[in-house]
């Protein structure tokens, strides 16, 4: 399995995400994979998606997605509504959570979500970029939220708005960026089912090295499974995952063992600290002479 994702082998390429399209013509390296001219941070966005299916392509699925909204919003807006009030009367703060997102060709937009955490007093405070359960304060109805995922709930109006899609590979923060998504992010999607509990997964880890684990070992898996999902994708399979995604069946069976086994995690866990065990010493009255009995004759 390999632990970061690979680049094109074209020497002709195309970047829209960092500024208007032109071809760049690249010199390769042969000692690695990256081009020689292309700067640290196209690295980072150099890589693209694999083809998507004719359905995730399509004016069809943009369709779906709208229609799904609109036939939802009497069941939604009740939803929408009490979840709102229990966020503004647990906590002060605002009620959404809006944050800087990556969508289709690179293109930023802002995600919205029910806030869960506490509202920072001092903006300049920093978060840590990879949460897991234990190094985030919640708000008294964030983890119910987080739970059943209902924090999510507010991305609707991002679908409406032509930002996302109900399927596909969720929308990452510019510096976990690792491909330029030739499809609208989603939701949920296969990794989504997959990595619902990853929180609680990357929970072992000292927060010092959440970051590079993530990068390592996680973003590559994930960016794995959205590809090979939104390559096969069809109408059928895309019902199929929301509606597992509704009812909470998630796949995450083997996700420990995947992420725990591999040598980058497990590398990095806490190691048990090791108390010594007295051990009690007899002193005799007399002294006695010892020898050892690896000293030479």
């Amino acid at each position: 399995m390999s632990s970061s994702p690979g680049f094109s082998g074209r020497s002709e390429s195309t970047f829209s995400a960092l500024g208007p399209t032109v071809p760049v013509h690249t010199k390769r390296d042969h000692s690695t994979s990256i081009p020689t001219s292309v700067t640290p941070i196209d690295k980072a966005v150099a890589y693209q998606m694999r083809p998507v299916s004719k359905w995730s392509g399509s004016v069809w699925k943009r369709a779906f997605d709208v229609a799904c909204v609109v036939c939802t919003l009497p069941l939604t807006m009740p939803v929408f509504v009490l979840t709102g009030l229990a966020v503004r009367i647990s906590s002060r703060g605002p009620v959404l959570f809006r944050q800087k997102r990556m969508g289709m060709n690179g293109q930023p937009f802002t995600i919205l979500k029910f806030r869960t955490m506490p509202f920072r007093r001092h903006p300049g405070t920093k978060r840590p970029s990879v949460t897991t359960s234990i190094n985030q304060r919640f708000t008294p109805v964030g983890p119910f939220l987080r739970r059943w995922k209902l924090d999510e709930l507010p991305q609707l109006i991002n679908v409406l708005f032509g930002h996302m899609s109900i399927v596909g590979p969720r929308p990452k923060m510019p510096h976990h960026q690792t491909a330029l998504l030739n499809c609208r992010p989603g939701i949920t999607g296969r990794a989504t089912i997959v990595f619902a509990r990853e929180e609680t997964v990357l929970s072992p880890l000292p927060s010092c090295q959440l970051d590079g684990v993530y990068h390592k070992v996680v973003l590559p898996l994930k960016q794995r499974l959205d590809e090979e999902y939104m390559a096969a994708a069809t109408f059928a399979s895309d019902v199929k995952l929301i509606v597992n995604s509704v009812f909470r069946k998630w796949e995450d069976l083997d996700l420990r063992h995947l992420i725990q086994m591999h040598p980058e995690f497990a590398a990095q866990l806490r190691k048990p600290i090791e108390r010594p065990i007295p051990i009690p010493v007899v002193l005799s009255h007399q002294p006695v002479s010892m020898q050892s009995e690896f000293q030479a004759d």
